[in-house]
């Protein structure tokens, strides 16, 4: 969705079966499979090359290939992973809670699915506007002007309805431009879930319920879709918020305080943001809503209403393990690793850091060109020093009374987790900043 970090796009910018098909049997519209981390992923001069599929490039293409690199790893697929962790212990709870009457899991769980997925299918088959902000360069990683890697695992969602499923949960890995620091990196992992209702199924066990309907030429309004009647829009309303309270719960334990705050995404109305109360301030871990019924029409599924959520695995495993800066997620190191080879993927587990270092901290600063964008010069900062870059922070902007030049001054940190770094690394990977700045963005330096 789409409004804090969390899956159908549920980030502060904007802004989701029942079948007894396996995920094999399933014929997924405009989707590939991917299954493991490719060598050849790599950007040339005209072609950019992803797990095999060669892409032409455009005046879109802005991915780079530090992006290209984390294409492909999977972490919430690797065994004893903190991600993978917790996309299992959801997994596990919905399988358990939610059989069918013969006692077969009702959701199906896709974790494969191809990072790469058209502009169609990442916005406007979840109803985002032509005009939109969150379609801009300075948002996304574009291959070309039709390709771009997902900034949600929403992408997924029209289609995977399209082919018949009525509940299913999708992990996958997300691409988004953003900020530099312990809470942001380009590359995250969102699970988004949704769950379908036919009249029968929503109604099947309330008393009288085979008078009501789903349906209606109505209005508009805060608690309702001006095609859903009062019924349906409460009861689906009322099965999301009591799935998603059970799933925290099973996470952080039966007594956690929870609420729940009315909000804004473009594909469900009403959105919901589920906060919980977890050492002593309210947290908000995941966004929610009754999805558009727009949305189900163009997916073959009119006859039917539902609900959609998308939460945020490295949010919740930061919260859950106390893991402090999300770099630390794709660390290879053994001190990290080790700390989550359990048994049992529900045992608690509470990190431990394994090095303890004090980020270096240096300054640059320059006089801005014409459209010059912030998005571009972090991009820039991540591909030349990668994850020992653990924050950017502008910290003064000047416009020259006489020129009207613009300067803009960053502060960037430097930190590599596995090791201490010195200050004569520091100073020439600092200079290879300065110098790319110049040469790639057009900046004039006030080195």
């Amino acid at each position: 969705m789409a409004a804090c970090q969390t899956t159908l796009h549920f980030t502060r910018r904007l802004i989701h079966v029942w079948g007894k098909q396996r995920p094999a049997q399933v014929k997924l519209l405009s989707t590939n499979f991917c299954s493991q981390a490719s060598s050849s992923n790599k950007l040339d001069n005209d072609v950019v090359e992803i797990m095999g599929n060669k892409f032409a490039r455009d005046e879109w293409t802005n991915v780079t290939p530090n992006i290209l690199s984390k294409v492909g790893r999977n972490l919430h697929n690797q065994q004893y992973h903190p991600l993978n962790l917790i996309k299992q212990r959801i997994h596990n709870h919905f399988y358990a809670k939610y059989p069918n009457r013969n006692g077969n899991p009702i959701f199906s769980m896709y974790d494969y699915l191809s990072p790469v997925v058209t502009t169609e299918q990442n916005f406007d088959s979840v109803l985002v506007p032509k005009d939109h902000v969150t379609r801009r360069k300075q948002d996304n990683y574009y291959i070309n002007s039709g390709h771009l890697l997902r900034a949600h695992t929403s992408a997924h969602q029209r289609d995977l309805v399209k082919s018949g499923l009525d509940a299913f949960l999708v992990t996958g890995d997300v691409y988004r431009r953003d900020d530099i620091d312990r809470s942001h990196y380009p590359v995250f992992h969102q699970m988004e879930g949704v769950s379908l209702f036919s009249r029968h199924k929503l109604f099947g066990e309330v008393k009288g319920g085979d008078t009501l309907e789903l349906f209606e030429d109505g209005q508009r309004v805060p608690g309702k879709q001006e095609t859903h009647t009062l019924e349906a829009a409460k009861l689906v309303a009322h099965d999301l918020k009591q799935t998603l309270v059970a799933l925290v719960r099973s996470l952080f334990g039966e007594d956690l305080q929870t609420r729940w705050v009315d909000c804004y995404f473009p594909f469900t109305h009403p959105s919901f943001e589920l906060e919980i109360l977890f050492g002593g301030e309210w947290l908000e871990v995941l966004g929610c809503g009754v999805m558009e019924q727009e949305l189900l029409w163009k997916a073959g599924a009119g006859d039917k209403v539902g609900w959609a959520f998308g939460l945020g695995l490295e949010r919740l495993a930061m919260i859950l393990y106390g893991i402090p800066d999300i770099r630390i997620f794709w660390s290879t190191d053994h001190g990290f690793l080790s700390q989550f080879r359990v048994e049992d993927v529900s045992q608690p587990v509470k990190f431990q850091p394994f090095q303890k270092y004090e980020p270096i901290a240096r300054d640059i600063s320059f006089w801005i060109p014409p459209g010059f964008e912030r998005a571009d010069f972090l991009d820039l900062v991540r591909t030349v020093g990668g994850d020992i870059i653990e924050e950017v922070a502008i910290y003064d902007e000047f416009v020259h009374p006489k020129t009207k030049k613009m300067s803009n001054s960053y502060r960037i940190k430097y930190f590599q987790l596995e090791k201490l770094l010195t200050n004569e690394e520091v100073n020439s990977l600092h200079k290879e900043i300065q110098d790319a700045a110049v040469q790639q963005l057009g900046v004039e330096g006030r080195f």
